[in-house]
C-alpha cells in the first residue's frame, strides 16, 4: 500500500461553522466545499480535516446520523503559550486550561461551534 494523502472526517451539524472556525483561528484554508461538506488543509499539517453534515444521504446509513462526539482534533505546536494568548485575545473560549501531564504532554483545549474539541499540544514538558 502506498498512502498518498490522509484526512480525518468528522460528521457535524454545521460544517460551514466548523470550517470557518479552523480558517479564522487555526490558519486552515478551504480546499473543497459543497452543500454539507468542507475539506480544509494546511501545508504543515499533513492531513486534511473534512466536515460532513449529519444526515447527508451520501454517507452510509449506519454513519449518516452520527455526530462526531468525543473526538479530539490535536495539533502539536511550537509556541503553546503564544497560541494560548493569541486564541484568548481572539475571544476563543478555553475549555481546558493549559495542563502539564506527568508523561510530558502539555496541552489546552477549545471547542468549535459543533462541540468538536481542538487541542493544542507540545511535548517539551518532560518525560
Amino acid at each position: 500500500m502506498k498512502v498518498t494523502a490522509s484526512a480525518v472526517s468528522l460528521t457535524v451539524e454545521d460544517p460551514a461553522a466548523a470550517a470557518t472556525f479552523l480558517v479564522d483561528h487555526f490558519g486552515f484554508t478551504e480546499e473543497m466545499a459543497a452543500d454539507g461538506f468542507s475539506s480544509l488543509t494546511r501545508p504543515d499539517v499533513g492531513m486534511n480535516v473534512v466536515f460532513v453534515r449529519v444526515g447527508m444521504p451520501t454517507m452510509p446509513p449506519d454513519q449518516r446520523d452520527v455526530h462526531a462526539r468525543g473526538q479530539i482534533l490535536a495539533f502539536v505546536v511550537e509556541d503553546l503559550e503564544g497560541e494560548l494568548a493569541r486564541l484568548t485575545a481572539e475571544g476563543v473560549a478555553i475549555t481546558m486550561p493549559l495542563t502539564d501531564e506527568e508523561w510530558g504532554e502539555r496541552a489546552f483545549q477549545v471547542r468549535d461551534p459543533n462541540g468538536i474539541v481542538v487541542q493544542l499540544v507540545d511535548w517539551q514538558g518532560g518525560a
